[in-house]
């Protein structure tokens, strides 16, 4: 019999991070390592972009900042928490790739969308002058692919994407 709930990689124990979180704020680290926990949970062969998003949703304030009002968040979670207990079946077992980006090599365990999210949002804070990437600079770039499995959930919480993007860049132009 399985336990309830896996056992965390020895390297996400004791707060050590991974290769895969190198140029990341720890804010956005512990978000990585709170989507590899959900994935492991759910059964998911790879964290995608709905599980990057849950996470940040759950811990990050920056990110529930930009989205219009607090009821949009509420539903964002409501149809996140279906997902893992079901909403997503239909997901396990699949890849999320839409062809959209290029597949990005040496993220293990993200799907090519995830991966691809990762470095865009390392790119993004590279333009900006080099330091960590934040969580508003994930959330940026797994909106970006209209393919993307956390635009398909935004879209069920009506949530448009690409307005949703124009409030990160008007938010980022403001603090940065």
């Amino acid at each position: 019999m399985q336990p309830r709930i896996p056992r965390q990689a020895a390297q996400e124990q004791g707060g050590r991070r991974t290769d895969n979180d190198a140029g990341l704020s720890d804010e956005l680290a512990s978000v990585l390592s709170g989507a590899r926990r959900r994935a492991m949970r759910d059964g998911d062969r790879q964290i995608d972009t709905a599980h990057l998003l849950h996470s940040l949703l759950e811990s990050d304030p920056e990110v529930r900042a930009v989205f219009e009002d607090e009821t949009q968040v509420a539903r964002l979670l409501g149809y996140l928490v279906q997902r893992s207990i079901g909403y997503g079946l239909r997901w396990q077992g699949a890849v999320e790739d839409s062809g959209a980006v290029p597949v990005v090599t040496g993220e293990a365990g993200f799907s090519p969308l995830a991966a691809g999210a990762m470095e865009y949002a390392r790119e993004r804070t590279a333009r900006r002058g080099g330091e960590p990437a934040l969580g508003i600079d994930l959330l940026a770039a797994i909106i970006v692919d209209p393919q993307a499995r956390a635009v398909e959930v935004l879209d069920r919480a009506g949530v448009d994407a690409h307005a949703l993007y124009v409030r990160i860049e008007r938010h980022l132009a403001k603090t940065g």
